[in-house]
């Protein structure tokens, strides 16, 4: 079999690598294409995923985005019309699910962002079917199927990741001090434009505040930190973020998907934006790991309030450990379903 991938940030090339470490493994051929973003292509490197680059960035307003869209469009169909594939997998990328009709090919996605409209209403026409947590917030119509999981248990499901407090020694990181992780998005996706998050000054004085409890504070930012934060930068390499996330006391960010990446392993987090998604919400009320501050303007106060209160208690990655052990005892592995997803679809072709 034969399969063509995409990935615009590095959030997917952590979905996917276990997907195309067992495909490869079947002996299965594997195409992926790539646009560098936030680090995409750092982190297909450090996991030896080989990779052809169509674009360097996304685009900084809606012209630039548009005209990267249509670009790659005509890139993706013509890597794809080479490589004839015999399946196109991955997130909701348009691009993608473009390559994929012209082709007359089946498109399987797993997408967990309900704000990715655009991409959603171009997949939800041209694609052959939409996997989606059961929490996701939008009907997709009759190609979409809810699966009880979340994007993050791609990667790390006990049955594929266990955390290392090693590796990070080796990097010259201690995993032994009680620590958290701050982090800021760069407020340039597409599903971004109109929001913003704190200005410098309110990022040093909420890190400072956050220092005050005792514990060491780390940043991780997509765009460049001033100069009051960068001794705060947390500069272990990319394919490491994970097992420093699982052994933080908290996390506290503007993304949602490292809230939620801290959530299935344990760690409670904070999520602080004004884009809410089915799976966030869950996680918040059903297992008590999340916090979203999604209204008000003063929700970055109240989210620090509560991060303060957090790390008063001692017991709370206990806690954090506790609750996990349900979420994973009502979550699906995603891998399995996937992967034999992928199989079904490529060997009956298109449908849909």
């Amino acid at each position: 079999m034969k399969a063509m991938i995409s990935v615009v940030h590095p959030a997917w090339v952590h979905q996917f690598h276990t997907i195309l470490e067992r495909l490869k493994a079947n002996g299965d051929e594997v195409l992926m294409l790539a646009v560098d973003k936030d680090g995409a292509e750092s982190l297909l490197q450090s996991y030896g995923i080989p990779y052809v680059l169509c674009a360097r960035g996304t685009g900084k307003n809606i012209l630039e985005k548009g005209w990267l869209f249509l670009r790659l469009c005509v890139v993706f169909t013509r890597h794809a019309l080479r490589f004839q594939p015999d399946i196109f997998i991955g997130r909701a990328s348009p691009m993608l699910a473009v390559a994929a009709f012209i082709t007359r090919k089946p498109h399987l996605l797993y997408e967990d962002t309900e704000v990715s409209r655009f991409s959603l209403n171009i997949c939800k026409r041209l694609s052959t079917k939409l996997m989606t947590p059961r929490t996701f917030l939008t009907d997709l119509g009759p190609k979409q199927e809810r699966v009880d999981t979340y994007k993050e248990l791609f990667y790390l499901h006990p049955s594929v990741f266990t955390p290392d407090k090693q590796v990070l020694r080796d990097v010259g990181f201690n995993p032994d001090e009680p620590y958290m992780l701050v982090r800021f998005v760069a407020w340039n996706a597409s599903h971004d434009v109109g929001k913003h998050g704190l200005t410098d000054a309110e990022q040093y004085a909420l890190v400072k505040k956050l220092e005050e409890t005792g514990v060491r504070v780390w940043v991780s930012s997509e765009k460049k930190l001033s100069a009051a934060l960068e001794p705060y930068r947390l500069r272990t390499p990319y394919h490491l973020a994970h097992h420093v996330l699982a052994f933080a006391r908290l996390v506290y960010s503007e993304g949602a998907t490292m809230a939620s990446e801290a959530v299935v392993l344990g760690v409670h987090a904070l999520y602080v934006n004004v884009i809410k998604s089915g799976s966030t919400q869950e996680q918040s009320e059903r297992y008590g790991l999340l916090f979203n501050f999604n209204e008000g303007e003063d929700r970055y106060a109240r989210a620090l309030q509560q991060a303060l209160a957090l790390l008063a208690e001692p017991d709370l990655p206990a806690q954090g450990q506790q609750k996990r052990k349900k979420l994973l005892s009502e979550k699906v592995d995603i891998n399995d379903t996937y992967l034999a997803e992928t199989y079904r679809l490529a060997k009956a072709g298109r449908k849909g």
